[in-house]
């Protein structure tokens, strides 16, 4: 598992590479909607995950696990599924923050199974842009399509690589960089090389007028201390045959801070801690679980253009 998965002009489905883990997060989001005190609702997550169709996450939905491997399983899904409550939550919040101070623009970046253009009550006029590759949206597009699912908001499907001209597409689809936008890059800039986070950040600050927000999340430690999170998750799942070695998915190499580039690039930002945004939502970091504690680390960003 030692080699590197990725590779320039890598493409996948959600069934494969970094398309597994968006799948995976989905997992989480519908665990995370049964939950007695959920902090998130997402009643798509459940039907996308299996209508992707692999067998583990099935499984595991259904409750249907071997006893021994749906204890160990438990272990590891129940901290995880913590985390992305409340990211998602996080990112929510900061878009209906957005909305409620007037933006009517949202652009999500490597969109994956999210469902917010379907769940959020978005006011009258938002168009919602949805980045990811062609594959990725496209099965999505048609599988909420097939489940009768109407947006809340004016939805536009954007299917590009975001290592493409990304911004041009957007244009093409009707995006107005004259108005302020509302950006998310969740669980993304990992799977960027260093570069192209940069660039990513660049082309987002070049799209932005005045007003518009951003929202990410920044891992200080870098890809490498995450992969030996990673490396022991790959094993536990490979132990299921869930065969994806999620260490080779990221990106190694020092990389700028995402808070302080945007500073230097004319955003005012402010930063969280991962354990101070769980705090908000009245939830303790569940600093006592191997699979997540490298992610305690992690800084959720919030920035404005002025």
């Amino acid at each position: 598992m030692a080699h590197s998965g990725r590779f320039s002009g890598d493409s996948w489905d959600l069934a494969s590479s970094v398309g597994t883990t968006a799948t995976m997060v989905a997992v989480g989001r519908a665990l995370a909607s049964r939950e007695p005190d959920a902090l998130i609702t997402d009643p798509f997550a459940e039907p996308l995950v299996r209508a992707v169709g692999i067998d583990f996450f099935n499984r595991l939905l259904d409750g249907e696990l071997e006893p021994a491997v749906a204890e160990d399983a438990a272990a590891t899904a129940r901290p995880m599924t913590e985390v992305i409550a409340v990211r998602t939550r996080f990112f929510d919040d900061f878009f209906l923050a957005a909305a409620a101070a007037g933006v009517r623009q949202a652009v999500i970046l490597a969109s994956g199974l999210d469902s917010r253009a379907y769940r959020l009550a978005w006011p009258e006029g938002s168009v919602v842009y949805e980045i990811d590759q062609p594959e990725v949206i496209d099965f999505k597009s048609r599988t909420l399509a097939d489940l009768g699912a109407q947006p809340t908001a004016q939805r536009r499907a954007v299917a590009i690589d975001l290592r493409d001209d990304w911004p041009a597409a957007l244009r093409r689809s009707g995006f107005d960089e004259t108005k302020p936008t509302a950006w998310s890059a969740e669980g993304l800039l990992i799977y960027l090389p260093p570069e192209a986070q940069d660039r990513l950040f660049d082309n987002i600050t070049a799209l932005s007028a005045p007003g518009s927000r951003l929202a990410t999340e920044y891992h200080p430690d870098g890809a490498a201390t995450l992969s030996d999170s990673n490396q022991s998750v790959s094993q536990r799942f490979a132990e299921y045959g869930l065969d994806l070695d999620f260490a080779s998915l990221v990106y190694a190499g020092e990389r700028k801070p995402a808070g302080d580039y945007l500073s230097d690039q004319g955003w005012q930002v402010s930063s969280r801690t991962r354990p101070d945004v769980f705090a908000d939502y009245g939830r303790s970091f569940p600093d006592d679980a191997e699979v997540v504690a490298r992610l305690r680390n992690s800084v959720a960003i919030e920035a404005i253009r002025t």
